[in-house]
């Protein structure tokens, strides 16, 4: 599963382009911060895939531990069926029987344990995922506003910039620990 991309290259260049011309020094502390928020952003888009794709790894794992259980489960009630009928019919019983059948009950437990252990697994990578995803999004609108801070020449949008540059960094905070 691939994460979304916004293109901002577009927006860093406008920054760039301009910080090389901008007369007020602090449209280079823009471009530094855009900078900055960039290789932040590129770290937790990084992360955030990595979980997604964990996660979506484990719960493909744990269907198809279920799928085995099913199938055992199948193969004990034909069983079951078998020696109910022999049984009924005063027939004789084979003990390799039982033993299939003692035999799919230890797998099917064993199943059951792996396939729920995969499912938390799964959960506890899209949990981490999540905050990190939000992370993401606050490093992108911060570029974007830093961005504007330089073509409207307002300080006040840099500092919004870096407000939501400190929101994704609490958010890949999140995501880490």
């Amino acid at each position: 599963m691939e994460t979304p991309e916004v293109p901002l290259e577009h927006a860093h260049e406008t920054i760039e382009h301009h910080a090389h011309q901008a007369t007020e020094k602090w449209i280079m502390g823009v471009a530094l911060t855009a900078a900055i928020l960039a290789v932040l952003a590129a770290i937790t888009a990084l992360m955030a895939e990595h979980h997604v794709n964990e996660a979506m790894i484990q719960q493909i794992r744990s269907s198809d531990k279920w799928g085995q259980y099913q199938a055992d489960s199948i193969k004990a009630k034909i069983i079951e069926t078998k020696l109910s009928l022999l049984s009924g019919l005063g027939k004789p019983v084979d003990p390799a029987d039982s033993d299939k059948l003692a035999k799919y009950d230890r797998e099917k437990a064993k199943l059951d344990e792996d396939a729920r252990q995969m499912e938390e697994d799964s959960e506890r990578h899209l949990k981490r995922h999540e905050p990190l995803a939000r992370g993401i999004t606050m490093f992108q609108v911060a570029i974007a506003i830093g961005a504007i801070s330089v073509l409207t020449r307002r300080k006040v949008f840099w500092y919004m910039a870096i407000a939501f540059g400190a929101l994704g960094l609490v958010f890949l905070t999140q995501g880490v620990l």
